[in-house]
């Protein structure tokens, strides 16, 4: 089936709910659509939009095929467009709507996300600051941080004209004279120091993307870096909020990790060890093929699973597991503008749901070499406990589709205006994706 055939087939089925009445039939502008591309699984969320909640109405999810994606990044174009339209096709089917505007999650190593730190000295510190002043500030912590990330990844991929896009902001912190402000708009004072969170990718990256979307005809609201989108899933819409924690997407192909201290996003760092490196040492270890190791790591828990095959399988597991925690290390290692790491862990992604992984962040000696003040406390997050997004569909959401639903809280982000009376923070906010 064409894209083309597909979205006039919704329209009809959609059509065709309301009883043949074409002024009842849903309105695709009226509904935003999230797609998570992962290693393993696309993921899609179809979202009505209103003023209260988001109001999850179709979900869609196809397996990707092997050669599809590396590292988190699009390997294979038209493979990746069919996947999405395969997983589009079942969330629009469950929707009755075919949506127009789609926001897209993005990961792998060469995203860099970093807070970077500007201090601004002002001519004239008798005068207070104005909403112009504070945009020429934010825009050249902008242009500081995206020179930062290109020099970055032209090291780490030997190319010295590598392109990189801005793909999100987030105020972290002001202060004025050293002193920490919430609303900087009036003050007086001669330095005025800005940090923000700015995440970058590789232009190539960006364009695979926007290959995909021209392919499903869609319109490309925004792109998210993944685990930015997870922590906007934490946060919820209280931009104004003072969650910390440390977020895990545990994926199939990498391990995405943010910090957040006080409401801001300290920074987001990935490495590519995630899901399928734990089923590659299963297959390795146990003579099997990856779909046949796959299923096997799948029923990890399982009391069935016969003693000569658990060994040898709890021992693949065990020695991918010290890799993948010494990666976590030293990701976490990077934040070392935190006198004192966040005391949680949450994590998402389908690699979540391996015990092992949850026990050895739980119960293990791993943290004591960086700032926590106490072991940290694991937990997986609960879709449920998802503030300003309601699953209205009979279909039950795991911790596997906690990104998608942060990538619907990011385009609506993208999407709707700040009023007036808002606090400058939102207003801020607004700023920065503009």
């Amino acid at each position: 089936m064409s894209i083309i055939s597909r979205g006039k087939e919704i329209a009809v089925k959609a059509k065709n709910t309301a009883t043949g009445s074409t002024k009842h039939q849903k309105n695709p502008d009226d509904y935003l659509l999230a797609l998570d591309i992962g290693t393993e699984y696309v993921k899609a969320l179809i979202a009505k939009k209103g003023k209260g909640a988001l109001k999850i109405v179709g979900v869609g999810k196809a397996h990707e095929a092997p050669t599809n994606m590396y590292s988190g990044a699009i390997a294979d174009i038209e493979g990746v467009a069919q996947t999405c339209e395969e997983a589009l096709s079942k969330a629009e089917e469950m929707a009755g709507v075919r949506a127009n505007e789609v926001i897209i999650g993005i990961a792998g190593e060469l995203i860099k996300g970093n807070t970077a730190s500007i201090k601004y000295r002002r001519a004239d510190a008798s005068r207070p600051i104005t909403d112009a002043e504070m945009e020429k500030i934010i825009k050249q912590v902008q242009q500081r941080a995206g020179e930062r990330a290109r020099k970055e990844v032209a090291l780490e991929t030997n190319n010295e004209d590598v392109e990189v896009r801005l793909i999100n902001s987030a105020l972290v912190s002001l202060r004025i004279d050293g002193y920490k402000v919430s609303n900087p708009i009036g003050f007086k004072g001669k330095e005025v120091t800005v940090q923000i969170y700015t995440a970058f990718a590789p232009l190539v990256h960006i364009s695979a993307i926007e290959r995909v979307c021209d392919e499903l005809e869609l319109d490309l609201v925004t792109v998210a870096v993944e685990p930015f989108a997870v922590c906007r899933a934490c946060l919820g819409d209280d931009v104004e909020s003072n969650f910390s924690g440390i977020v895990m997407d545990i994926g199939g192909g990498t391990t995405d990790i943010a910090v957040v201290d006080d409401g801001g996003v300290e920074g987001t760092k990935m490495f590519s060890i995630g899901g399928r490196s734990f089923t590659h040492q299963i297959a390795q270890k146990l003579g099997l093929s990856f779909e046949d190791a796959e299923k096997l790591k799948l029923l990890a828990d399982s009391p069935r699973m016969k003693p000569e095959i658990r060994k040898k399988f709890d021992a693949a597991i065990a020695r991918n597991l010290e890799v993948w925690q010494s990666g976590v290390e030293i990701a976490i290692e990077e934040f070392d503008q935190l006198e004192t790491l966040p005391g949680q862990i949450l994590l998402c992604g389908g690699g979540a749901g391996l015990s092992d992984i949850q026990e050895a962040l739980a119960t293990g000696d791993w943290y004591k070499d960086l700032p926590f003040a106490r072991r940290p406390i694991v937990n997986i997050i609960d879709p449920e406990t998802i503030e300003g997004i309601e699953n209205a569909t009979d279909r039950e959401l795991d911790y596997t589709f906690v990104t998608a639903m942060g990538l619907l809280r990011v385009g609506m982000d993208t999407l709707v205006g700040v009023p007036e009376n808002s606090s400058l923070k939102a207003k801020l906010a607004k700023l920065l994706k503009n």
